[in-house]
């Protein structure tokens, strides 16, 4: 019996198929061999090559300042290969790490800073790295800064340079702390949402932007004060660091004009003259400058260096022996799991856990970058703390550059509180905000009706008005959470209640002004909360490890090589911006503080009790 002609098209097919799949395979194994003795090569192939003497360590910091990096490897690659761009982040830990390495390393001679390309960095983490500066040039090593221009946040480090260099054509603006805000009341009215707000604090100026044109007087009376505060410390560090008179940055900018005209608009001549600045060299300038003073490379056309990131990949920080941990609490506060560079009520007890059940680990030290969220959030993270000094483990809080209403609240539950003096904290107060669109589903004619079998049946219906009884019982149970949180607080400060209501009721202060009203123990930085928890934990000999999620297989190979109803409004009120004149920029962010009402309305809950500031380090 012959075959079908299609059954040997169907057999080919087959063997053409098992070949393909074969190919690949095999092709797939070989790349990783190849991978994993690359990996094995760099881990045990001879161990790091010793730096020649009389390197200079260039840090040329890239990227947005961070506590903790946010993202993985894997969401990394997918957007570079969608065409997007990765946003690089750099570490607060590194750079410190890098710092404080090079300034026992008798290869390095010194470090050229480079400020350009970084970006944010609240107060806290801009003052560690300065420390860092201070403490290397204490060794007896130069530090020399360079940069096309400086804004605020990167001249508050360079200040610290020995020297300090400036592109012949590059600016330095110091323009002070606080911006204005928008209000949005006449907006949302206008397209129909209605902001129902309960809240305790007469200081609680969070969702001010909702519901009203303006802000309080409340909330420009502790803006001021805090501002105020912020700036002080800012010009004073900037003003001892470039032995400057006192009062003269002040002065700098209130003659900025005239003095600005004299010089013909030249900025960076001003700076000179200002003494912000010790020359004004172009970057081939600096080369040659480095190449006399240090060792010029094989090559002789620059000077012998060695790159940030390379270096760090050389540190190998010890793992054996006892251990202080560290955990990171950045970002907002919301329930359940949330990844690195965020908080999340669970994931973040659950590390608390794990660093409490781990033998090794003698001590812990939270440190807190956040403006807070969700209260029970908050309160479970609280918890674990608790049965970690319970546990006989000493907890030390380290407040980096905001550490306010939520972020205070998970601060409680420690032996000892220590912040920046310039952290942003305090904050305490609690508020509940349900937004309703009842009006914009009556201009579109659109209705909503039922039979719940009782008036609490679907209340949180952002599409009908607010009920008042269920406004009453929102209220209620906002009065409780504040009476909690101030309970809570007055024990941890060995204090009483009414006293902590005294200083709380929403009101925002520096770690300065905290520690005068008996909110925080200690001023200091992160290291001095190292040194609180070793001698806690009676340590003389430790290293630190920091507790984090554990990344994905994927992650670790990569690592090692290098809608509601109010977001529709909010994406009306950006179609509507854009034939305003509104610049886009400026359009962008009011459609984003917009749309943050979504939120209010997505929840699964009938609503969420927040301790949330709307306050961000300048």
């Amino acid at each position: 019996m012959s075959r079908s002609p299609f059954a040997y098209i169907g057999r080919g097919f087959a063997f053409f198929w098992r070949a393909l799949d074969a190919g690949r395979r095999t092709i797939l194994n070989l790349l990783f061999l190849i991978l994993l003795i690359a990996v094995g090569y760099a881990i045990f192939g001879g161990g790091v090559k010793p730096l020649a003497s009389r390197t200079t360590l260039v840090l040329d910091l890239k990227g947005a300042l961070v506590e903790q990096a946010s993202g993985s490897a894997r969401a990394a690659v997918v957007t570079t290969i969608s065409g997007g761009e990765p946003k690089k982040m750099l570490q607060l830990r590194d750079v410190l790490a890098v710092l404080d390495s090079a300034a026992h390393d008798d290869s390095i001679n010194g470090v050229v800073l480079m400020l350009d390309e970084m970006q944010g960095g609240g107060q806290a983490a801009l003052r560690e790295i300065a420390t860092a500066v201070d403490r290397f040039k204490a060794g007896g090593k130069p530090v020399v800064a360079w940069g096309s221009s400086y804004d605020q946040r990167q001249y508050q480090i360079a200040a610290h340079a020995s020297e300090v260099y400036l592109h012949p054509m590059g600016s330095i603006l110091l323009e002070g702390f606080g911006r204005y805000r928008n209000y949005y009341r006449d907006a949302l009215d206008k397209v129909g949402v209605t902001v129902n707000l309960m809240r305790v604090g007469t200081y609680k100026s969070f969702a001010e932007p909702f519901i009203a044109n303006g802000p309080s007087d409340a909330a420009v009376e502790a803006e001021t004060y805090l501002n105020k505060g912020l700036w002080s410390a800012y010009t004073a560090e900037v003003e001892k660091a470039r032995k400057l008179p006192q009062g003269q940055v002040m002065k700098n900018i209130d003659a900025l004009p005239e003095q600005l005209e004299q010089l013909g608009g030249d900025i960076a001549k001003l700076s000179l003259q200002q003494k912000l600045v010790d020359g004004l060299k172009t970057r081939d300038e600096i080369r040659q400058m480095m190449i006399k003073r240090g060792a010029a490379d094989a090559d002789g056309k620059t000077f012998r260096q060695i790159a940030f990131e390379d270096y760090l990949a050389r540190l190998r920080p010890k793992t054996s022996g006892d251990a202080i941990g560290v955990i990171v609490a950045a970002g907002e506060i919301s329930d359940g799991v949330a990844g690195p560079g965020s908080i999340g009520g669970e994931s973040t007890s659950r590390l608390i856990r794990m660093a409490r059940e781990d033998d090794k680990i003698k001590a812990l030290v939270l440190r807190v970058d956040s403006p807070g969220g969700s209260a029970f959030a908050s309160e479970l993270i609280r918890r674990e703390l608790e049965l970690t000094r319970a546990a006989g483990k000493p907890v030390v809080v380290s407040m980096g550059s905001v550490a306010a209403s939520g972020g205070y609240w998970i601060s409680m539950a420690s032996d000892e509180v220590i912040a920046d003096p310039s952290t942003i904290t305090g904050s305490i107060g609690v508020f509940a905000i349900l937004p309703t669109a009842d009006k914009v589903i009556d201009k579109l004619g659109i209705h909503t009706a039922g039979a719940p079998t009782t008036w609490l049946g679907d209340a949180g219906n952002p599409l009908r008005p607010l009920d008042p009884r269920f406004a009453k019982v929102i209220q209620n149970s906002v009065n409780h959470i504040y009476a909690d949180f101030t309970q809570r607080a007055a024990l941890a400060r060995k204090t009483t209640a009414a006293k902590i209501d005294a200083v709380a009721q929403g009101r925002v202060w520096t770690g300065a002004q905290a520690q005068e009203r008996g909110l925080v123990d200690t001023l200091g930085n992160f290291g001095d909360a190292l040194k609180s928890a070793s001698r806690r934990a009676k340590l003389s000999d430790y290293h630190v490890t920091y507790i984090e999620r554990e990344t994905s297989k994927f992650d670790r190979v990569l690592e090692l090589f290098g809608g509601s109803v109010s977001a529709a409004v909010g994406a009306q009120i950006k179609l509507a911006l854009g034939g305003t004149g509104v610049p886009a920029g400026a359009a962008a962010q009011m459609a984003q503080e917009i749309s943050w009402l979504s939120e209010m309305s997505a929840g699964r809950k009938p609503f969420m009790a927040l301790t949330h500031c709307l306050c961000e380090s300048p």
